[in-house]
């Protein structure tokens, strides 16, 4: 697994979301390399990393990310949310706190949980990926800009960054889909045991941003924090409110 170390400071582990790549936190990472040293990963099949095919499993590579990196803040955006709250829940001595940005332990919505997406937005864009691999991702990328007040700088943002280090496996966004579609991680807040900050879009399409207030409250030394104007992806155009943000929930304790 591909993992880029920059900056100087307590250690920061950023994990991105969905057919992306660590490049994508390019205008949040220049804001925070002053203060954290930075890993910025790539997910299996995405980015640098060289993985083509094989099952995504949040635990392993939670576990392999762990072992590359120091003890340090874990950050963790859409997909990669759940990658750092597993990390959290499972290795509270390496991933140390724990920013979920724009993430739900839940994605889809259920009887109970009716903050979520419907569970065939994900379903279809896989078939999608069988039919038209390039548009059904530029169709995700719209859905995650779309809302923002900033939407149509973000769209191009996101377009700009998608394929600039290849295209991601197929394989591994049907696996990445399959982990948005079935993944149910609540239950599980009340044993975190690092503090987390939750920080939400008020626009987000994809992760409403009650669901993620709803999630914090599960969870026992948690923080929420609500970008008015944001979309799926505020770091790309509300940065520094986001980096300051961190900076503050990191002063608070010694990751």
């Amino acid at each position: 697994m591909h993992i880029e170390t920059r900056g100087h400071g307590p250690a920061l582990v950023l994990i991105h979301g969905w057919a992306m790549h660590s490049g994508i936190f390019a205008p949040l990472a220049e804001r925070l390399a002053a203060r954290f040293t930075l890993h910025l990963v790539d997910l299996p099949g995405h980015g640098r990393s060289p993985e083509r095919e094989g099952r995504l499993d949040l635990a392993d590579i939670a576990r392999r990310i762990a072992a590359a990196t120091p003890p340090a803040l874990w950050l963790g955006w859409s997909l990669g949310g759940l990658v750092a709250l597993q990390a959290a829940l499972a290795q509270p001595w390496q991933a140390r706190g724990l920013v979920m940005l724009c993430a739900s332990p839940r994605f889809v919505a259920g009887p109970d949980w009716p903050q979520g997406v419907d569970g065939s937005v994900f379903r279809q864009f896989g078939d999608g990926l069988r039919a038209d691999y390039h548009a059904t991702i530029d169709r995700f990328l719209a859905l995650e800009a779309h809302g923002s007040d900033h939407m149509r700088e973000e769209l191009r943002r996101l377009r700009e960054h998608v394929f600039e280090r290849g295209e991601p496996a197929p394989q591994v966004l049907h696996e990445g889909l399959r982990l948005l579609d079935e993944c149910d991680l609540r239950e599980r807040l009340p044993e975190l045991a690092v503090p987390s900050l939750w920080i939400a879009g008020r626009r987000d399409r994809l992760v409403h941003w009650q669901a993620m207030q709803a999630a914090a409250t599960l969870a026992a030394d948690a923080r929420f924090l609500r970008i008015d104007g944001g979309g799926h992806a505020p770091f790309l155009t509300h940065q520094d409110q986001i980096a300051m943000a961190i900076e503050s929930f990191a002063a608070e304790f010694a990751p």
